[in-house]
């Protein structure tokens, strides 16, 4: 990592959990892509009851569900992101877009220009 990297981690708090944030929005892109909670569960490495835990999360926080699921044989079957869930991974990639724009702010640049490269060592807490 470059010095000053800025690293923003974007969270939407509900209660005392997170409704969404970039490890959700990554569960939403892949359900919307596979069409399936277990084929985007293989897709982003996660297992399928991890996967379903995070979707009940979302659902549960959100005032609409995100993620619609169709059991059974019909071809019908398998999960998709509701117009809500459309919604909600498309202005969370658009507050993505706009928060990367801060490293081009003069606030970050003066803070950059402060840091050091590498932390100075610690001092010792008996040494006195």
């Amino acid at each position: 990592m470059r010095v000053g990297a800025l690293k923003l981690k974007l969270q939407l708090v509900c209660g005392e959990t997170f409704a969404i944030g970039p490890g959700k929005a990554e569960v939403l892109a892949a359900i919307e892509r596979e069409g399936s909670i277990s084929a985007a569960g293989r897709s982003i490495g996660m297992s399928y009851r991890r996967i379903w835990l995070l979707v009940d999360e979302m659902n549960r926080c959100f005032q609409e569900r995100l993620v619609e699921t169709q059991a059974g044989g019909s071809s019908d079957r398998g999960a998709r992101l509701s117009d809500t869930g459309r919604a909600v991974l498309g202005a969370f990639r658009e507050l993505e877009a706009e928060s990367a724009a801060i490293i081009r702010s003069d606030a970050y640049r003066q803070l950059t220009d402060m840091i050091r490269d590498t932390p100075l060592p610690a001092k010792s807490l008996t040494a006195r």
